[in-house]
């Protein structure tokens, strides 16, 4: 699984992130005070435009503290018979005819299909709805005040601010119902269409090669796409090999003078891994410690390669390694990718080698351990308690090589002219395993989140624009939002090309990202026009939700547990992003003449 950015533990965030909260609130607070008093200066004079900006600010601060709850689920629920009366169960009726047909497309003869098939439900769902909750929230206000229905809700005891939030939490009421019901289809049609069983065939059962007198090998029948090599004990139990990421356990049943072999439900395939990294550095073809590895060209630089056949080496270095967490064996799960300088034998794959080292006492490590390399395929390697010195002696994991906790993995390619490319993600330690059903539930809980704000949003812009002017200003705040990384590091110039007008010279003389611009007035123009273009782009992405942070497909997808600190920094940032929403949406309706 791809993770450039580690998740921030969640002590270490909360400080910074209050403080940014309350420091961008409160220069929002202040330019729209100004702005507020300037306008109003100028259309009723200064001494009367700040009595009337003090008067709207103390009206609109006691509307906020004496909103009713009673009111606010009123309307709420007003928002949710408006969502049914336009037919927004249709869009889970979209859903549930993506499904009907999405099992004809979804190869189950993939590589890994329970994640085709988890990504698939996850990013449908997302998809939808957040396209409902952009279309209820963004055309509901307008439309009611177009109509004047508004009147109906205004000429009654009812603040503003109370108008506003009960749409929110009643859109949002609607979108929890519908993702609940997502969620529950998206898990059985998943569970469902993965589960199968095998027969083995009798007849290809032979004594097993090197084994006891009594183990025998075979393989089953095939079943979706694919078949298993089995191996069985003397009593008739065993276990087939991993095939498409997964595995069966087998049993025999007696079925009168004959014995059958019945092959369980798949194992492995559904998993929250609970994984445990550590900090990765690289060795040249030379032995010499660099920063990183090679570049082999590609354009994406999270992976860096190690050359084969020589002394450069990916070495990664854990602590916490502890009996008490791992028992009798130290579990290793790692992805390689492979780049190829020569063709060969494309099916065969790439040998490496790992060795386990004392990183307090250099002269200890254990011997190597083989492996073969296929390109982004998870390897699980078990590396038992009781190992061997490159000399023969006996040596223990956690004596030996770990007796302070601290444990260094060393990694390389054995094959001359191939590559391996690792990231700091890729070799991880199994810590252990955690519920699938609730990390299902916790990646729903991330498009949640999303919906969420979508729904904050989209009232807020209606309350001074018209609906399809609302549903483009939302729509480019979940542009924004989504590539706040990539605007970021065009600002700080880390991507090459340069900024909006100097790319586009560049697409216009059709020259390459890498080639500089030739001096002149007309360059330092455009570089100069780039930094203000972008320190305003950056200026305003700051203050825009990161739809980036609330996305989870990818963890779930990978079988990978969510980290709880992820969960609550998605959690709290969209309900301090939902809490600004609702102020200004408050503020700019009170500012309108239907609410007064």
């Amino acid at each position: 699984m791809v993770l450039e950015n580690e998740p921030i533990p969640f002590g270490d965030w909360i400080a910074p992130a209050l403080l940014f909260f309350l420091q961008a609130a409160g220069i929002l607070a202040l330019l729209a005070l100004v702005g507020g008093y300037l306008i109003a200066a100028f259309r009723y004079g200064p001494l009367d435009g700040g009595d009337r900006v003090f008067r709207f600010l103390k009206r609109g601060l006691g509307d906020l503290i004496a909103l009713s709850p009673r009111r606010v689920m009123a309307l709420a629920w007003l928002a949710v018979q408006e969502s049914l009366r336009r037919r927004v169960l249709v869009g889970f009726g979209v859903f549930l005819l993506i499904l009907l047909f999405a099992g004809w497309f979804l190869d189950t003869d993939s590589n890994d299909p329970a994640t085709l098939y988890i990504s698939f439900v996850l990013t449908a769902t997302t998809y939808l709805v957040l396209l409902m909750a952009l279309f209820l929230s963004v055309f509901s206000l307008p439309a009611d005040i177009k109509n004047k229905t508004i009147h109906t809700v205004v000429t009654k005891p009812v603040r503003p601010g109370e108008i506003v939030l009960g749409r929110i939490i009643g859109f949002s009421l609607i979108g929890t119902m519908l993702l609940a019901l997502m969620g529950v289809f998206s898990y059985f049609f998943v569970v469902r269409l993965l589960n199968h069983t095998h027969e083995v065939e009798v007849a290809s059962l032979e004594p097993l090669p090197g084994g006891s007198s009594d183990q025998r090998a075979g393989r089953t029948e095939p079943e979706h796409s694919h078949r298993h090599e089995v191996t069985l004990e003397a009593d008739g139990t065993g276990s087939t090999n991993t095939v498409n990421g997964h595995w069966h356990e087998i049993d025999p049943v007696e079925d009168g003078d004959e014995t059958r072999y019945v092959l369980g439900p798949p194992r492995g395939m559904f998993n929250a891994r609970v994984p445990e990294y550590g900090e990765l550095r690289f060795r040249d073809r030379s032995g010499a410690a660099v920063s990183r590895g090679i570049n082999v060209g590609n354009e994406w630089k999270y992976r860096s390669f190690i050359e084969g056949a020589t002394l450069a080496a990916a070495v990664w270095r854990f602590d916490g390694i502890t009996p008490e967490r791992y028992g009798d064996s130290l579990p290793i799960e790692m992805t390689v990718r492979v780049f190829r300088s020569h063709k060969g034998d494309i099916e065969q794959p790439i040998r490496g080698t790992l060795k386990l080292r004392n990183p307090r006492n250099i002269g200890i490590e254990s011997a190597v351990e083989v492996f073969q390399a296929k390109d982004g395929t998870v390897n699980p390697i078990e590396i038992p308690r009781k190992l061997t010195t490159p000399e023969g002696r006996t040596i223990d994991l956690f004596e030996d090589l770990a007796p302070e906790g601290e444990l260094e993995i060393e990694m390389q390619c054995l094959d001359s002219g191939q590559y391996f490319g690792v990231a700091k993600a890729d070799l991880y330690l199994r810590a252990r395993d955690a519920s699938f059903q609730v990390n299902f539930i916790k990646g729903f809980l991330g498009i949640w989140v999303r919906m969420l704000l979508v729904t904050s949003l989209g009232v807020m812009f209606s309350t001074f624009l018209s609906g399809p002017v609302a549903m483009l200003a939302t729509l480019a705040a979940l542009v924004l939002g989504t590539s706040t990384g990539f605007i970021f590091d065009v600002a700080a110039g880390t991507v090459e090309g340069g900024g909006p007008a100097e790319s586009f010279i560049r697409l216009v003389q059709q020259k390459n990202v890498t080639v500089q611009l030739e001096p002149g007035l007309t360059t330092d123009v455009v570089k100069a026009a780039d930094v203000v273009f972008m320190a305003v782009m950056t200026s305003v992405t700051s203050l825009l939700p990161d739809f980036g942070q609330f996305d989870s497909v990818e963890y779930v997808a990978h079988g990978y547990d969510i980290p709880p600190d992820l969960l609550l920094v998605q959690v709290l940032s969209g309900v301090g992003f939902v809490i600004a929403m609702f102020a200004i949406g408050y503020f700019f309706l009170r500012m309108r003449e239907v609410a007064r």
